[in-house]
């Protein structure tokens, strides 16, 4: 029992010293890129018009949910149905530009700050597939949601569903301030590499349609 509660205090400390880190981190980091916030503005406005910002629900931390910021990426082009097409035809030439970069992902350091998220962390999914999870596949959200994470530093969108599961709760089971300055440091070097933007045919990633082996689960990241 008392191990227990050891182990847990000592948790408690490790996270709260992740926060700490967040905060200062995304903070310098929001005054490093600040300068380019306008001019990738600018890029989108001139090639896709208005809102320049991405606003779209996720799923964060124990589940509960927020709104992620992005640079917009798509166009807003539907059929003549009403129907948003797909992702290939909406996504722009400086769309493809700012994801190679992972430029798009810069304006989640203000999530970071307001602790909707951490910068590493399983990636926060759509909320309209919180009923899609399975039991196991839930407890990602036992961490904060992440900017990077073990996903993105180990193959990104290369990955298919069940691996991008599997590691992520790899991650909440092993998780420790040294496990993420590991995955911050393979992450820059993906994006550096500009590897795993998108999976194999298609623009940006399949939507996830449910897990093979207990029935539907899931979600993606867009």
């Amino acid at each position: 029992m008392e191990m227990g509660k050891g182990a847990g205090m000592n948790r408690r400390i490790q996270l709260a010293l992740k926060r700490a880190f967040d905060i200062v981190v995304s903070a310098l980091l929001l005054l490093l890129f600040l300068p380019l916030f306008p001019l990738i503005a600018l890029l989108i406005w001139l090639t896709m018009g208005c809102p320049v910002l991405f606003r779209q629900p996720r799923l964060g931390y124990q589940g509960r949910p927020f709104i992620i910021y992005k640079f917009r990426t798509m166009a807003d082009r539907r059929d003549e149905h009403g129907h948003l097409l797909p992702d290939e035809q909406r996504l722009s030439w400086a769309g493809r530009f700012l994801r190679s970069l992972t430029l798009d992902e810069l304006p989640e350091l203000f999530n970071v700050l307001k602790g909707e998220m951490s910068l590493v962390g399983p990636r926060p999914l759509l909320v309209e597939y919180r009923d899609l999870y399975t039991p196991e596949q839930w407890r990602r959200h036992e961490m904060p949601p992440g900017m990077a994470g073990p996903v993105l530093a180990d193959g990104r969108n290369a990955l298919d569903w069940e691996e991008k599961f599997r590691r992520d709760l790899w991650y909440v089971d092993n998780w420790s301030l040294w496990l993420d300055f590991q995955i911050l440091a393979r992450t820059a070097w993906k994006v550096l590499k500009r590897e795993g933007v998108s999976a194999k045919g298609y623009a940006t990633m399949p939507r996830f349609e449910g897990s093979s082996r207990h029935g539907p689960t899931g979600h993606p990241e867009v």
